[in-house]
């Protein structure tokens, strides 16, 4: 039933074919976030202040620097899997970052500050943006736990996470900060980085699966969002009701996809972000005729919204027969390729 279910969703998206699938893959600087050449490599491209290194994360160049980093750092897990780390399965993150960017998801919502506004300061990062809070519990987050893990060896300083000017509560800004207030989230971010980091010693490189590894990330990003959640619920208020549904869809897919261990490489989400909303849903959008969107972006917005919907009807029991059916790796295959189908004909 569980499988039976996902498929009548995805059933809708059966016209997006093959050939809207290469019409929209991306070439060149395109493939990355913006201002990717632009962001910090290194920790030490931070400022240190009072012996801590001190990181900016509501500019978006800033937070996008700690993906970079985090990339960096980890390219030697998933050197097997492609070159130039396109295989690296943390490109969905910050990838992701830079769509909420582009879109303009990061700017303050509420209209009373000038934050992400290009008559503004185009690179803030927005407190009041639902996007850019969630976004928060996927970057500073699993950095962090990166941090506790070691993977960029003994660091010289600490490091700070600087707080926004509101809402300083709903966050965490270091390590030991984030392991008091939220173990569970830092335990599972940090776990992801530790298992892969024992995967490339030279006697265990052979035992290193991809699955293994997205299944823990996976676990991670669902964790991240389960928390973050509930905590920026009255967030969604500044959003217009399609922007504030797409949001709350989105979340609810995130955990139909995780259950599947989907590939997060570069190439692979790319591909997929071609098919979300190229700018943020406004009142007057109707589903599933909005005129600025493709039909296969229209197409995507009504199945997430209708996967949405029955996962509540039944109360959340479509989510665990998915899970269920997604339980071995042979189940992970067919969600992935009821997936896939979403881009191919």
């Amino acid at each position: 039933f569980g499988i039976h279910a996902f498929l009548i969703v995805t059933v809708t998206l059966s016209p997006v074919t093959a050939a809207a699938w290469s019409e929209d893959k991306v070439t060149g600087e395109d493939e990355y976030p913006p201002l990717w050449d632009l962001t910090p490599e290194s920790l030490l491209d931070f400022p240190v202040k009072d012996n801590k290194i001190v990181i900016n994360a509501w500019n978006y160049q800033e937070r996008l620097g700690v993906y970079k980093i985090l990339l960096k750092s980890s390219a030697k897990y998933f050197s097997a899997f492609g070159p130039e780390n396109i295989g690296n399965i943390i490109w969905g993150l910050p990838l992701q970052h830079g769509w909420q960017f582009r879109t303009g998801r990061l700017a303050d919502p509420s209209g009373m500050t000038s934050c992400g506004y290009e008559d503004g300061d185009l690179l803030c990062q927005s407190v009041r943006s639902w996007w850019s809070c969630m976004n928060y519990y996927l970057a500073v987050i699993p950095f962090l736990g990166a941090v506790e893990a070691g993977l960029f060896g003994q660091l010289p300083f600490e490091v700070e996470i600087l707080p926004p000017e509101e809402q300083k509560d709903d966050f965490c800004y270091s390590v030991a900060d984030c392991w008091s207030r939220m173990p569970k989230l830092m335990d599972d971010w940090k776990s992801f980085f530790e298992v892969n980091n024992k995967a490339v010693s030279p006697a265990t490189f052979s035992s290193f699966k991809l699955d293994d590894a997205l299944g823990l990330i996976w676990k991670a990003h669902v964790t991240s969002i389960a928390y973050a959640l509930p905590k920026f619920q009255n967030s969604l208020k500044y959003l217009s009701d399609p922007e504030a549904d797409f949001g709350e869809d989105w979340s609810n897919a995130v955990d139909f996809i995780a259950a599947t261990h989907f590939s997060t490489d570069l190439l692979t989400v790319n591909n997929f972000q071609a098919f979300l909303p190229p700018r943020m849903l406004v009142e007057g959008d109707v589903l599933p005729s909005i005129s600025d969107f493709s039909p296969q972006q229209n197409k995507v917005l009504v199945a997430l919204r209708a996967l949405h919907k029955a996962n509540e009807l039944t109360g959340g029991l479509l989510l665990k027969l998915w899970q269920n059916a997604m339980s071995t790796e042979a189940g992970r295959k067919i969600g992935r390729k009821l997936i896939e189908s979403l881009t191919s004909s």
